[in-house]
């Protein structure tokens, strides 16, 4: 792999390490268990996975909100939807005034117990981020299981129908690649993304975000596997882009476990990474004041969101 280090990278731009600018949004990854088992994702989430957010630290996530000035919260997993704590989490940020914004898989929509989860959506004006990694059947179902895509299609269709992704309530869509390569233009995906959807299923969204595979998770497994970890992160390391650094995602919201300990972001929380010394490490202890102000822990990994155009 490449010698020059993420950090040694920063400071070759900005004299300093990485520090966060304010706290924008809240993102609270509230476990880790998911219907499917993807294989490019980070946090190697699956229908066995046991790691729950219970309902004492969904209520320390509300205290935190409640007390600071962040306007937004990210609800992510796993399939952020198994978590019996979830609606609970969702309804009673709204009641705060906060915009509630959550990642789902979309074939979660047909598990068991979620009736009714498009209509509690729209009742709540969630914002609705939805991974979708490709636009056909074959290059997702080879990726999240077989009858994944019509599931996702059938899911996309009910958003729509509730007035999602028609300049009404929000529906955007995330797009991986599918294998150990980087994004394509994301303005000019997006612009295919709807062409194909509208024209195969009439379906509609709002933006598109093509995020990079991180190598971590499932997916350095699958890299470690297949003989492409150095290669890939060399790849990485080469499209390292230092424009991305002033607005990079971890500057602007604070990361919260299952377990509630705070990290700077989703993939320092599964690599376990947590926030600097000398700023509240748990949900419990939050001080917006003193986690605005954090030096951001980087690695290597983090070349993930700084390549090309940038991943977050």
């Amino acid at each position: 792999m490449k010698d020059t280090k993420f950090s040694d990278e920063v400071l070759r731009i900005h004299s300093h390490p990485l520090a966060a600018m304010e706290i924008t949004t809240l993102q609270v990854n509230v476990g880790y268990r998911c219907s499917l088992a993807c294989k490019h994702c980070h946090v190697g989430g699956g229908p066995d996975r046991t790691e729950v957010m219970d309902r004492g630290t969904v209520d320390a996530v509300l205290a935190a909100l409640e007390r600071s000035g962040i306007g937004t919260i990210d609800i992510t997993g796993g399939a952020p939807e198994l978590n019996p704590h979830f609606r609970h989490l969702v309804s009673s940020s709204r009641t705060l005034g906060k915009h509630v914004s959550v990642r789902t898989n979309l074939a979660v929509f047909f598990e068991e117990g979620m009736l009714g989860l498009p209509e509690f959506y729209r009742d709540h004006d969630v914002e609705v981020t939805a991974s979708l990694p490709y636009y056909k059947e074959d290059n997702v179902d080879r990726v999240r299981g077989n009858g994944t895509f019509r599931k996702c299609i059938a899911a996309l269709q009910q958003l729509n129908s509730l007035g999602y992704g028609s300049g009404g309530r929000i529906l955007n869509l995330v797009y991986n690649p599918p294998g150990a390569f980087l994004t394509p233009d994301q303005k000019t995906l997006e612009l295919e993304y709807k062409k194909e959807l509208w024209d195969r299923f009439r379906i509609s969204f709002d933006r598109l975000y093509a995020f990079t595979n991180m190598p971590i998770g499932r997916f350095r497994d699958f890299l470690a596997r297949t003989g492409n970890l150095d290669n890939y992160m060399d790849k990485l390391a080469a499209a390292f882009n230092p424009a991305t650094t002033g607005n990079i995602m971890c500057r602007h919201l604070i990361s919260v476990g299952w377990d509630g300990r705070l990290f700077d972001c989703d993939f320092n929380q599964v690599l376990g990474l947590g926030v600097s010394s000398g700023v509240p490490a748990h949900i419990g202890a939050f001080d917006y004041l003193a986690l605005s102000r954090r030096s951001i822990t980087m690695a290597d990994h983090c070349y993930g969101c700084t390549a090309g155009a940038g991943s977050s």
